[in-house]
C-alpha cells in the first residue's frame, strides 16, 4: 500500500461572511474563537481513569527524552498515532505503537524491562490514543506507564520534532529544506546527502556565516543514526538561535542510503584502479584500519563479541555517563572526552596499554582522537573505532562496522 505523507502546515482560514448573512451590521457577528484544550475531553479522560494513568507536562518530557536519541533517552517515549502521523514528525526518541496496530508493532518492546519508564502520547488533550496504548502496556505487566496528553501539537509548539525518511525525501526532492550534516568535516567529504551544508555540533560558533538569514527557513538537521547525538545538539542550537522550522531526521545517513537515495559518494566514483595490495599494520597486535588513527573494524568486532579483547587493550567509551550507564562494551571506562580539556583527558586515559576509543556512531570517538593529536598528545597508542554501536545493560552489543573514509 502506497502511503502518502503531507508535509505539515498550520492553515489560517478566515471565514468569509459576507455572502451568507443578512445586511444587518452589527447583528451579523464574527464567529466564537476556537477554544484551545488545556485538559483531556470527558472521554478521554474516562480511559485514563480506567486504567489509573499519570499525565505528565511539557517539561518532564523534556528532560526524559536526554540529548534525543533512543540509547540517551531516560524513559521510553511511544507515539501512539498511526504510523504516517508518526513520520511526519514526531517527540525525539519515539518509537511507533499506533492504538489500532498495536499487535503489528508491540514486538518493538520485546527487550524492555517491565520497569522502564514509558511514556505515552498521541495527538493532543482530544486524542484517546495514548491512554488506550497505555492501558494496554500496564495490562501487559508494564509497571511505569506514563501519558503526555498535551501531546505532540504541544510539543510542536516549543521545540524541534524528529522526522521519518519520507519527510526527508519529500524536502530533497522539492528543494523545501536546508539539510545540515552535523558529523565530522572527514565524513561528510567522504559521503552525504547531496547540498547539505556540513555544520558539526562542536563547531557551530565558527560556522555562524552560514546559517540562513530567514529565520522561518526549514532546516532538517542529521548525521550518522538514531544513536547520533550531534544532529540533535545542532537542532537546538538553532532554536536558540531564533530558527522556527527545526527537525531532526534521526534515521539519518544510513536510512538515506536504506532507502536507496542519491548521495554524494555517487558522484564520486570513477572506474576501479587496481592497486598494490597494503601490507597490513600491527601496534602491540592490534590491527589498524586504513584511516588514520582506526583500528580495523571486522578485527575488533570479532575481539568484542567473542569476548576476546587483549589484556593489553583498554576501551575508552567517549560518550556521556547516562550514555554509558543504559550500555556499552564489557570492560570499557567511560571518560567524556568532548567535555574535558585535554590536560584532563591525558589524566584520565589508562596508561601502558593500547587505547581504543568509541561512541554511539564512530564521530565522536573521531573528534576525541583529532582532540588528541591536534594538541600534539603522543596519539602513537591510541585509537578510534569507527562503527554504529549498540549495546544493552549486559554488555550484548549490535555493531555495523562503518566503511573507511578514505
Amino acid at each position: 500500500m502506497k502511503i502518502r505523507i503531507i508535509g505539515m502546515s498550520i492553515v489560517v482560514a478566515g471565514l468569509l461572511l459576507s455572502g451568507c448573512t443578512s445586511s444587518n451590521g452589527p447583528e451579523a457577528a464574527a464567529a466564537p474563537a476556537v477554544k484551545v484544550l488545556t485538559a483531556p475531553t470527558p472521554h478521554v479522560q474516562e480511559i485514563i481513569n480506567k486504567y489509573a494513568l499519570e499525565n505528565v507536562n511539557y517539561e518532564y518530557v523534556k528532560v526524559a527524552i536526554g540529548n534525543g536519541t533512543r540509547s540517551g533517552a531516560k524513559a521510553l517515549l511511544i507515539d501512539a498515532r498511526p504510523n504516517p502521523k508518526y513520520l511526519g514528525g514526531t517527540i525525539p526518541s519515539s518509537l511507533n505503537i499506533p492504538d489500532t496496530q498495536i499487535d503489528k508493532y508491540i514486538g518493538q518492546l520485546d527487550k524492555v524491562a517491565k520497569d522502564k519508564e514509558i511514556i505515552v502520547f498521541c495527538g493532543g488533550w482530544n486524542c484517546e490514543k495514548s491512554p488506550i496504548v497505555a492501558g494496554y502496556l500496564k495490562g501487559k505487566g508494564y509497571s511505569n506507564v506514563k501519558l503526555y496528553q498535551a501531546g505532540e501539537p504541544e510539543w510542536a509548539t516549543k521545540s524541534y520534532l524528529e522526522v521519518g525518511t519520507p519527510v526527508a525525501q519529500g524536502a530533497f526532492k522539492n528543494d523545501s529544506a536546508l539539510f545540515i550534516d552535523a558529523r565530522p568535516h572527514a565524513m561528510f567529504l567522504k559521503e552525504s546527502i547531496p547540498g547539505a551544508l556540513n555544520i558539526n555540533d562542536t563547531e557551530m560558533d565558527k560556522m555562524g556565516g552560514r546559517f540562513p538569514v530567514d529565520k522561518s527557513t526549514p532546516i532538517i538537521t542529521f548525521c550518522a543514526g538514531f544513536e547520533c547525538h550531534k544532529s540533535h545538539v545542532v537542532a537546538h542550537k538553532l532554536l536558540a538561535l531564533g530558527y522556527k522550522k527545526v527537525s531532526v531526521f534521526a534515521g539519518g545517513l544510513p536510512a538515506w542510503k536504506e532507502a536507496k537515495m542519491q548521495t554524494t559518494a555517487g558522484a564520486a566514483k570513477t572506474e576501479p584502479v587496481a592497486a598494490a595490495p597494503k601490507k597490513d599494520i600491527f601496534v602491540d597486535g592490534i590491527k589498524l584500519g586504513s584511516d588514520e588513527g582506526t583500528v580495523d573494524g571486522d578485527t575488533y568486532k570479532a575481539m568484542i563479541v567473542n569476548n576476546k579483547i587483549p589484556a593489553n587493550v583498554a576501551v575508552v567509551d567517549v560518550r556521556s555517563a547516562s550514555e554509558f550507564a543504559a550500555g556499552h562494551i564489557k570492560g570499557a571506562t567511560n571518560i567524556e572526552i568532548g567535555k574535558m580539556s585535554v590536560a584532563e583527558v591525558v589524566a584520565k586515559l589508562p596508561k601502558g596499554k593500547v587505547i581504543i576509543m568509541n561512541c554511539a556512531s564512530g564521530g565522536r570517538a573521531m573528534e576525541a582522537h583529532m582532540k588528541l593529536k591536534d594538541a600534539k598528545v603522543d596519539v602513537s597508542k591510541i585509537f578510534y573505532f569507527d562503527a554504529n554501536i549498540k549495546c544493552d545493560k549486559n554488555s550484548k552489543c549490535d555493531i555495523k562496522v562503518n566503511e573507511p573514509l578514505g
